[in-house]
């Protein structure tokens, strides 16, 4: 791996992972913060794909920030211990809520970017 293409995901995970930090602390609520990380993270990525940067930008907005960004390890662990504590009714609802409101988001920055 080269030096540039590792600083450069090294870079954008930093800031990913302190931006998802900082949306916990301002979400406060457990499995929504990390649905809103999760779509907000799959919009960016979409619309990012549709740009088509090139190399070193795409490994700090793609894989650096949107992969510190968005969790799925936590959407897992929430979605587990939503069954526990609400019950299964509210761990599918949010398992299917998170991801087709993600695919959208995708979809939608894809969209959004092909536009224009």
């Amino acid at each position: 791996m080269a030096l540039v293409s590792a600083l450069a995901v090294g870079i954008g995970g930093a800031a990913g992972a302190v931006s998802r930090y900082a949306v916990g602390l301002a979400i406060e609520r457990r499995a929504l913060d990390t649905a809103a990380v999760n779509v907000a993270g799959s919009f960016l990525l979409g619309a990012l794909v549709a740009l088509d940067l090139p190399g070193p930008a795409a490994l700090a907005l793609g894989v650096g920030f949107c992969g510190a960004f968005t969790t799925f390890s936590s959407f897992a662990v929430e979605t587990v211990r939503l069954a526990e504590d609400e019950g299964v009714g509210a761990a599918a609802a949010n398992a299917a809520g998170t991801l087709a409101a993600a695919l959208v988001a995708a979809l939608a920055g894809i969209a959004l970017v092909g536009v224009l």
